[in-house]
């Protein structure tokens, strides 16, 4: 008997080439000031310049990088001011999102997320920091898409680029790292019993937290 198969996904290069080069930004490849290296870029990823270009544009719109006249694409780093600026408003939309996606979330979105928290569980004991961070990005996004608010997602979105990388430096620390693993129990508990209320508290308290870290972390860094 012939079943049907699933059709391939298929992805532009140059949307390819932005989410490579996003990570690049977020692990540290190229830190906060640098020049983006195009001609290396290019040749790492066998690529022409048209994709990359495009690929910066799209990281631009993100504040990731910014272009100065003859001098190409920077990456943005952020300043404590800019911290104590996102952070609060990105804290909100989560809180507000938690709220809504635990009174609208199907039993299939929390099992799907239940088994992103168990593959982030496996990558925090093995110290595996880079997918760690991609299942926890992914257990954010599917909370905000289970809260079924365009306008939210809009909003978020538009924020979550230039955080995103303070986000992965955040649980650089070991302690921090323990902590939020600690705070993504209590999400998925609160999911998995509807609680609005109490899945808004713990996320505003995790972004608080990770604040409060990066803070620390720049204030190290600063000469």
């Amino acid at each position: 008997m012939s079943t049907a198969a699933d059709p391939i996904a298929r992805h532009s290069l140059h949307e390819v080439v932005t989410d490579r080069v996003r990570d690049l930004i977020t692990e540290g490849a190229f830190p906060p000031g640098s020049r983006l290296p195009e001609r290396i870029l290019c040749e790492q990823l066998a690529i022409s310049r048209t994709p990359l270009r495009e690929a910066m544009k799209v990281l631009a719109t993100e504040g990731l990088l910014e272009f100065a006249p003859n001098k190409g694409a920077r990456v943005v780093g952020l300043t404590v001011d800019d911290v104590d600026e996102l952070f609060p408003v990105m804290g909100a939309l989560e809180s507000l999102a938690g709220e809504l996606a635990a009174s609208r979330i199907t039993d299939e979105e929390i099992a799907e997320i239940r088994v992103l928290h168990y593959q982030m569980a496996l990558h925090h004991t093995r110290g595996e920091h880079a997918p760690y961070f991609k299942s926890n990005q992914d257990i954010h996004e599917k909370i905000l898409s289970a809260a079924r608010n365009p306008t939210l997602s809009t909003a978020y979105r538009n924020l979550a680029g230039r955080i995103r990388g303070a986000r992965y430096a955040a649980n650089m620390s070991r302690d921090r790292w323990v902590q939020a693993m600690a705070e993504h129990e209590e999400m998925l508990s609160a999911l998995e019993d509807h609680d609005g209320p109490r899945l808004a508290e713990i996320l505003k308290r995790h972004l608080h937290n990770k604040c409060q870290t990066v803070k620390e972390a720049l204030a190290g860094a600063a000469p």
